[in-house]
C-alpha cells in the first residue's frame, strides 16, 4: 500500500516540472545556416533580411519611430523550408535561436501548456536580442470553438500565447518566428496586426529557383562536371526544395549502386523517376500477352499528347515496371514554366489521359484496369474544370466547389443543392467522354505508327522522346 502511495505522488511530482519549456537554444550562429543555404526563395529572404538588419542596426530604425514586427509568420507546403529560413535568419542575425514545435506545448493537464509558454518568453526576455521559432504554430493556434472539455488545455496555452506576445514591445529585440502548412486554421486573434504582423508565403520554387536548389545540394556531392541541372529542373515542376534535395540524393546512392565515384546525367534522371514512380522491378514477371497491352496503353498516351498542339512534348516512354505499383508510364515536360492552364489545354491533358484506354480498345477491342489512375485524374481535372475554373458553359463563371487546405492537397466539396451536383456529373461526362472520342479519333487516323511505336517499345522497353519522334516523323500535321 506504501508502494503506492509513493508511485502516485512520484507521478505528480514529475507532473509538476513540466512547466520547463522544452526550446532547443542555438547560441549565436550555431544553427550553421546563412542566406546561401537557401536557394529559390529569393523573395521569402529578401523579406527577412529586415528582420536582420533590425537586430544589426536597431538604431536606425529607432530613430525614424519604426518598430520590429514581432511576429512573422511563414507559410508554405511543406519541404519548402519554413524552417531552414528561420535558422537561416538567426545565423545571419548572429543572435540566439530558441527552436520549439507547437506539439511540445500539448500537455494532458490544464495550465502545464499554458507554463511552458511563460518559461519560454521568460528565457527569451534574458537572452534578448534572440529569436523564437515555433514550428507547425497550428497545434497550439487552431481557432477557438468556445467549447468546454478537453479543448481547455488547448486554449489556455493558446491565450498565454496571445498575452506574451502583447506583454513586450518592438524594441527588446525578441522576434517570433513561427511556421505552419495550415493557416486557415489559425485563431484570428494569433494573426491580428500587433502579433503576428508579417505573413510570408513560402511557395514551391519556381523554374529558376528549382535549378539553383538543385545546384545548392549538388555542391555537396562529387559531379561528373557536365550535369545539366535545368534540364533537372525542367523534369521536377512541383518539386519542394526537400524533394529536391532527395533526388541529389538518390542519385548520389545510384552512382555508388553502379560502381560510379561522381554522379552523372543518367543518375539524376535516374533518381527523379524513383521519387515519382520508385524503382524499378526488374524481376517482375510479365507475360507477352500483358506486355503488349501494357506498350499500346503508353503509346496511345504518348500518340495522342503528340499530336495536339496543346500538349507538353513526350520526354520518355517506359513498360518498366515499378515499386509504385505502376506497370508503365508516359512522361511528358514542358519547355518552359507555365503558371496558368488554358481551357484548350486542359482539354488537351484530358484527351492525352484516356489516350491509354483508347489504344487498348482500338488494337484489342477491350478494357484493361490499366488505366485506373488515368480516370482517376481526367475525372479530377474535369470536375475541377466545371466547379472551379468556370470553365462549363452550362454554369459559366459559378463557382460551385470550395477547395480544401491548399497547401496539404485537402479535397473539396460542392456548395450546391443535389440537382445541381447532378448536371455537374452530367457536365464531366460530357467532358471526359468528348476527350475520350478525340483521343480514340487520333490513334484511328494513326493506327499503323501506332503499331510501329508499340513493336519498337516492346523490344526497346524504353525509349525516349527524340527516339518517339524520329519514327512518329514530323510530317502529320497536328490535330486542332
Amino acid at each position: 500500500m506504501k508502494n503506492k502511495r509513493y508511485g502516485l505522488f512520484k507521478g505528480f511530482g514529475n507532473a509538476m516540472t513540466f512547466g520547463r519549456s522544452n526550446a532547443r537554444v542555438y547560441v549565436k550562429a550555431q544553427t550553421g545556416k546563412t542566406f546561401a543555404d537557401v536557394a529559390g526563395q529569393d523573395e521569402e529572404k529578401e523579406a527577412l533580411a529586415e528582420i536582420v538588419d533590425f537586430l544589426h542596426s536597431p538604431g536606425k530604425y529607432a530613430e525614424i519611430g519604426a518598430l520590429l514586427p514581432k511576429g512573422v509568420l511563414l507559410v508554405g507546403p511543406p519541404g519548402t523550408g519554413k524552417t531552414l529560413l528561420a535558422k537561416a535568419v538567426a545565423g545571419e542575425a548572429d543572435v540566439p535561436f530558441f527552436s520549439i514545435s507547437g506539439s511540445e506545448f500539448v500537455e494532458m493537464f490544464v495550465g502545464v501548456g499554458a507554463a511552458k509558454v511563460r518559461e519560454l518568453f521568460r528565457q527569451a526576455a534574458e537572452k534578448a536580442p534572440c529569436i523564437v521559432f515555433i514550428d507547425e504554430i497550428d497545434t497550439i493556434g487552431k481557432k477557438r470553438e468556445g467549447q468546454s472539455g478537453s479543448s481547455d488545455e488547448r486554449e489556455q496555452t493558446l491565450n498565454q500565447l496571445l498575452s506574451e506576445m502583447d506583454g513586450f514591445d518592438g524594441k527588446n529585440g525578441v522576434v517570433i518566428l513561427a511556421a505552419t502548412n495550415r493557416p486557415e486554421s489559425l485563431d484570428p486573434a494569433l494573426l491580428r496586426p500587433g502579433r503576428f504582423d508579417r505573413r510570408i508565403p513560402v511557395e514551391l520554387p519556381d523554374l529558376a529557383g528549382r535549378e539553383a536548389i538543385l545546384r545548392v545540394h549538388g555542391a555537396g556531392v562529387r559531379l561528373s562536371g557536365d550535369i545539366d541541372f535545368k534540364a533537372a529542373a525542367r523534369a521536377t515542376a512541383g518539386a519542394s526544395g526537400a524533394e529536391l534535395a532527395n533526388i541529389i540524393n538518390e542519385a548520389a546512392l545510384t552512382a555508388v549502386r553502379n560502381g560510379r565515384i561522381a554522379v552523372t546525367n543518367t543518375d539524376i534522371e535516374e533518381s527523379i523517376e524513383v521519387v515519382i514512380a520508385g524503382y524499378q522491378r526488374k524481376n517482375a514477371v510479365i507475360s507477352q500477352k500483358e506486355k503488349e497491352i501494357i506498350a499500346y496503353h503508353e503509346i496511345g498516351h504518348a500518340l495522342v499528347a503528340a499530336m495536339q498542339q496543346e500538349s507538353a512534348p513526350v520526354h520518355k516512354i517506359t513498360i518498366i515496371p515499378r515499386t509504385t505499383g505502376a506497370l508503365g508510364y508516359t512522361m511528358q515536360i514542358d519547355e518552359n514554366e507555365r503558371f496558368l492552364v488554358s481551357k484548350e489545354e486542359a482539354l488537351a491533358k484530358i484527351a492525352v489521359l484516356t489516350g491509354g484506354r483508347s489504344a487498348e480498345e482500338l488494337v484489342f477491342g477491350t478494357c484493361t484496369t490499366g488505366a485506373a489512375n488515368d480516370i482517376e485524374q481526367a475525372t479530377k481535372l474535369a470536375r475541377a474544370m466545371v466547379t472551379r475554373y468556370g470553365m462549363s458553359e452550362s454554369f459559366d463563371m459559378m463557382s460551385l466547389e470550395k477547395a480544401g487546405n491548399r497547401y496539404l492537397g485537402g479535397e473539396a466539396f460542392l456548395m450546391c443543392s443535389d440537382e445541381t451536383a447532378a448536371k455537374v456529373d452530367e457536365e464531366i461526362r460530357c467532358i471526359i467522354k468528348s476527350a475520350h472520342k478525340k483521343a480514340m479519333s487520333i490513334l484511328t487516323e494513326n493506327k499503323e505508327k501506332l503499331h510501329e511505336l508499340a513493336a519498337f517499345l516492346i523490344e526497346r522497353e524504353t525509349i525516349t522522346g527524340n527516339e518517339f519522334m524520329e519514327i512518329l516523323g514530323r510530317k502529320t500535321a497536328p490535330a486542332a
